[in-house]
């Protein structure tokens, strides 16, 4: 009799669990995507990716690369500085307009004439 009593009780403390949990259905994805999109860290990547978007889109944006930059810095920045000179044949890096021939050769204008780099 009494182990049918804890059977009884087991099974009624079994139940009340399921049904708790039954309300509150956890999607683990739905989770991790809610607090990505509220956390600071993202909000910030993506201001850095606008920011990166427009330098990118615009070859007269100058990008400045300084004795401090980090090495990630600097390969991000001369990806860019690569990327605008193959779209636009032009772009502006540490203040100086740098150009790319139909022969992929690197130049800018120093005083009117043609210095190739």
């Amino acid at each position: 009799m009494k182990i049918i009593v804890v059977f009884l009780i087991l099974g009624f403390i079994f139940l009340v669990y399921k049904k708790n949990k039954s309300k509150n259905p956890k999607n683990l994805k739905l989770d991790k995507f809610k607090n990505k999109l509220q956390s600071t860290q993202t909000n910030i990547e993506r201001i850095f990716l606008r920011e990166e978007e427009k330098t990118f889109s615009n070859p007269n944006i100058n990008i400045y690369i300084g004795i401090y930059d980090n090495e990630d810095n600097i390969n991000r920045k001369s990806n860019i500085h690569r990327a605008r000179l193959s779209k636009f044949k032009k772009s502006k890096l540490n203040g100086e307009m740098i150009f790319q021939d139909d022969e992929q050769r690197i130049f800018k204008f120093n005083n009117g004439e043609k210095v190739y780099l």
